[in-house]
C-alpha cells in the first residue's frame, strides 16, 4: 500500500464521529431554496452558468459519442446514473453560494477551493457516489438481461417499443423499482453530507452522512418534494437535449447549498 492510501486511511480512522442535531423545516421550504438558486444564479450569471455551459457540453458530447458508436441504450442509463453522482459535481456551485452569502468574492475554480477544505474526506464521499452509480449500471444490465426479451430496438424506437408499446412493462416497473431504491438510498445520504463536508473540514464523512440522512428521516415530506423537484427539473433539461442544464444544474446547486443551511443548525 502506498503512502498516500496509507495517509487517507489514517485521516479516516482519526476523524471523530459528531452527533449533529438537524432542524426541522416545513413543506413550503423546497420552493424557497429555488427562490434563492435563482437569486445566487442572478448575482453571480458569469460563474454560476460557465458551471452549467460545462455540463452541458459534457452531457452532450457524451451522448453523441455513444450514439455514433450505435451504444445509444446505454444513454437513458447514464442519464440515470447522473443524478446519483450530481450532489458532488455541484461542489462548485455550492462555494459560490456560500460566498455570496458572507459577502466574499466569486471567481472562477471555486471548485477547487471547495475542495481543498476537506480533500479526504470529500474524495471518499465522491467514491461513494461513483460506487452507487456503478451498482445502478450492474442492476441495470441485470434488469435488461431478466426483463427485456426483444431484439433492441433502433435509436428512433427506443422510446415508443419500450416504454410505450406495453410490450415491456415488466422490464420498465423493474427497472424503476430498482433505480428508485438506490436513487432514494443515494439522495439520503449525500443530500446534506457534500455541502456540509465542504463547509466543515473538521467533519468525517461518516458524520456528514448520518447527519444527512437524519435530516431526511425528520423531514421527509419537505426532503421528498425537493427529491421530486430535482428530478422534474433536471428531468426537463435533459430532455432539451441537455440545453436545459445550463440553467438547471446552477439553480439546483445554489438551492442545495440553501437547504443544506436550513436543515443544519451552524457551528
Amino acid at each position: 500500500m502506498n503512502e498516500a492510501a496509507i495517509g487517507i486511511l489514517s485521516e479516516l480512522n482519526e476523524a471523530p464521529y459528531e452527533r449533529i442535531d438537524v432542524n426541522a423545516i416545513t413543506i413550503e421550504k423546497p420552493w424557497e431554496w429555488l427562490r434563492k438558486g435563482w437569486a445566487d444564479l442572478r448575482r453571480a450569471p458569469r460563474f454560476s452558468l460557465t458551471y452549467g455551459a460545462v455540463f452541458v457540453a459534457v452531457s452532450l458530447l457524451m451522448t453523441l459519442g455513444l450514439l455514433a458508436d450505435g451504444m445509444f441504450f446505454i444513454v437513458p442509463v447514464l442519464a440515470a446514473g447522473f443524478f446519483l453522482v450530481a450532489p458532488m459535481l455541484g461542489i462548485g456551485l455550492y462555494q459560490i453560494s456560500a460566498n455570496l452569502e458572507a459577502g466574499a468574492s466569486v471567481h472562477f475554480c471555486q471548485a477547487r477551493e471547495a475542495w481543498q477544505r476537506n480533500a479526504v474526506q470529500l474524495a471518499v464521499m465522491a467514491l461513494g457516489l461513483v460506487f452507487a452509480m456503478l451498482v445502478w449500471m450492474l442492476a441495470s444490465i441485470l434488469v435488461f438481461a431478466l426483463f427485456f426479451h426483444n431484439p433492441v430496438p433502433t435509436w428512433e424506437h427506443f422510446i415508443p417499443i419500450v416504454f410505450l408499446s406495453g410490450q415491456n412493462n415488466a422490464f420498465v416497473l423493474a427497472g424503476v423499482l430498482v433505480g428508485g431504491v438506490i436513487a432514494a438510498f443515494t439522495f439520503a445520504i449525500s443530500v446534506v453530507s457534500v455541502p456540509m463536508l465542504m463547509d466543515r473540514p473538521v467533519v468525517g464523512v461518516m458524520t456528514a452522512m448520518r447527519t444527512s440522512v437524519a435530516a431526511v428521516r425528520r423531514n421527509w415530506q419537505p426532503m421528498g418534494l425537493w427529491a421530486a423537484l430535482i428530478v422534474l427539473f433536471v428531468g426537463l433539461g435533459i430532455l432539451t437535449w441537455f440545453i436545459g442544464l445550463l440553467i438547471v444544474m446552477p439553480l439546483i446547486g445554489h438551492g442545495t447549498w440553501h437547504a443544506y443551511r436550513d436543515l443544519v443548525p451552524r457551528d
